[in-house]
């Protein structure tokens, strides 16, 4: 219980997010994702290589090409990619890493932990957005 109330204080408060895996495949979760937070009116940023733009907004390769640090980093990838994108939270000084169902592991939310990232893990956030209504 304590989880969903630290998810959804963190939507709360939180004006910014990056969503590494963002696409622009309708069918895919990084789709549905990155949808949902502009639909909620927060500033999105998609962060994905192969794209030049997604849903009319600039795309990014990686975090490291934003010029405004996001509140929260939402990864939409494999679990072994997230732990390279934990690297560049710490790095970038990035507080809040949310790793949905099928992009977390042990191991990731492990070592975010240990970087003193706080971490939203195994929780959908649209269903959790949907729960501020």
């Amino acid at each position: 219980m304590e989880e969903i109330k630290e998810a959804m204080e963190i939507l709360k408060n939180s004006q910014t997010f990056a969503v590494v895996g963002a696409t622009v495949n309708e069918e895919k979760y990084g789709y549905k994702i990155f949808k949902a937070l502009k639909e909620a009116n927060y500033k999105v940023f998609p962060i994905n290589p192969r794209y030049e733009s997604i849903f009319e907004t600039r795309c990014f390769p990686s975090l490291r090409q934003l010029a405004e640090k996001p509140d929260v980093v939402v990864t939409v990838i494999p679990p072994e990619a997230t732990l390279k994108v934990i690297e560049e939270c710490h790095e970038l000084a990035i507080p809040v890493v949310w790793m949905p169902p099928g992009s977390w592991s042990e191991e990731a939310v492990h070592k975010a932990r240990g970087y003193g990232l706080k971490v939203i893990y195994d929780r959908c956030l649209i269903f959790t957005l949907k729960m501020l209504d």
